[in-house]
């Protein structure tokens, strides 16, 4: 695809915007420059070694990295000494680092796979938004789990930019234009019906510092993160990694609370009922049928290769998605897995940001940890389950997603990654002319 394709084939944009008077500057300029990718250096990973390993992470979680952002995903192109086309945009050091972050924030974790944002850059700034296209209408109508999609991406992107050694200002946006005086906020977009609407947060460059070696490794950490819904070993877990996991929450304003083994059972009974309740719903079960299954090729969805191929047998029901994988469930259980709740003081949209941020945050250091992170967001799906939750954390702070805190089993390969969408159809890069 040529660099004109490129630049209309950004997809999630408001027409409007496609009318926009400045000037939008081909993806292509920003993130396969001829110039070796700061973050390409910054993953480890060049051409025909993919493998990578964070620093402290265990040999046996060592596992074939993703392709890392930018530039090595056109080497070949590189390679060949073609050119690409520059713009004054293009080659200023603020606009492609804000433009890579934002291609790594493509990795982060998001409901189903629905990766529901996208991202506007131009200056010194980089603007995330919902995108309302890719939100779940009938699950999500509250856009509660899209918020937390979001606060993974800008997490990631955070991380990113900390790796090439940037300092940020970030402003979260997500609180202020939603109405919460119901304790519900309303769907995004749907109140005043513009696109600044739909905007949740604002990354500024405001200098260079060294590079910070804990983002580095947190970066390279990134290229590894999947999600592994397979029963758990029996191998326990190390209370001092779940301790760092919960610090990493904490860092992020969002509290993580251990449960106790009685507290696990009213949490695999709200998980069952939340899904119960949702399967009853012929609307829910064709909204999970659209992002469920297949091999995605569109570069969305939850694809067979990483559904079980059968239930876990395990305390807390994995998600019914209505279908079974190809995945091997493995002859594992959940006895020896740790189950917490993210939760905090109020629940607003700004705090389901944050719980986002903290998932993120809290499963890089998991990995490091050499744990399997896997969240549960069924339980905060229904009303009545979610009360149900919340009783869990004394009816004092509201909850925002359920965790599993496992280990890995070496002997059994890891589940493949899930489908993303091309940088091109989230990232849109605007030369203020």
């Amino acid at each position: 695809m040529g660099a004109a394709a490129l630049t209309k084939s950004i997809v999630g944009l408001p027409a409007d915007r496609r009318q926009s008077r400045t000037a939008r500057v081909p993806l292509t300029a920003v993130l396969t420059t001829p110039r070796q990718s700061t973050l390409t250096h910054v993953a480890g990973v060049q051409s025909g070694t993919p493998s990578v390993r964070p620093a402290g992470l265990p040999e046996n979680q060592c596992r074939t990295a993703r392709a890392p952002p930018a530039a090595t995903r056109h080497a070949d192109r590189m390679d060949s000494g073609e050119e690409y086309p520059t713009t004054e945009a293009a080659n200023r050091p603020g606009v492609q680092a804000l433009a890579q972050a934002a291609d790594a924030a493509r990795y982060a974790p998001s409901i189903h796979n629905t990766q529901p944002w996208r991202w506007r850059v131009h200056g010194d700034a980089a603007e995330l938004y919902g995108e309302r296209r890719r939100q779940l209408g009938t699950l999500d109508p509250d856009a509660r789990l899209l918020m937390i999609s979001c606060g993974a991406a800008l997490q990631h992107a955070l991380v990113a930019l900390a790796a090439q050694g940037w300092r940020t200002d970030v402003d979260r946006i997500a609180g202020h234009r939603w109405s919460v005086s119901t304790g519900v906020a309303d769907p995004i977009g749907t109140a005043a019906g513009t696109p600044d609407d739909d905007l949740i947060a604002r990354v500024r460059l405001s200098g260079r510092s060294e590079v910070d070696p804990v983002a580095l490794r947190r970066f390279q950490t990134m290229m590894l993160r999947h999600t592994d819904r397979r029963a758990a070993t029996n191998e326990p877990v190390d209370p001092a990694a779940v301790e760092a996991v919960a610090q990493a929450a904490v860092q992020e304003h969002t509290g993580l609370q251990v449960l106790r083994p009685d507290q696990v059972i009213e949490l695999a009974v709200a998980v069952q009922r939340a899904q119960d309740v949702e399967i009853a719903d012929p609307r829910q079960r064709a909204e999970l049928a659209r992002w469920v299954g297949g091999t995605r090729a569109a570069g969305t969805g939850v694809p067979d290769a990483v559904l079980p191929s059968g239930k876990p047998q395990t305390t807390v029901p994995g998600r019914d998605f209505g279908r079974a994988g190809s995945l091997p469930v493995g002859a594992g259980h959940d006895t020896a897995a740790v189950y917490a709740v993210l939760h905090g003081d109020t629940d607003t949209p700004l705090d389901w940001l944050r719980a986002g941020e903290a998932l993120s945050a809290g499963w890089l250091v998991a990995i490091e940890r050499g744990l399997s992170l896997l969240p549960f967001s069924a339980p905060v799906e229904v009303l009545s389950t979610r009360q149900a939750l919340r009783h869990l954390l004394a009816g004092i702070t509201y909850p925002y997603l359920a965790l599993r805190l496992s280990r890995t089993d070496p002997a059994h390969a890891d589940p493949p990654y899930t489908p993303r969408l091309a940088a091109e159809q989230v990232i849109e890069i605007v030369d203020p002319g």
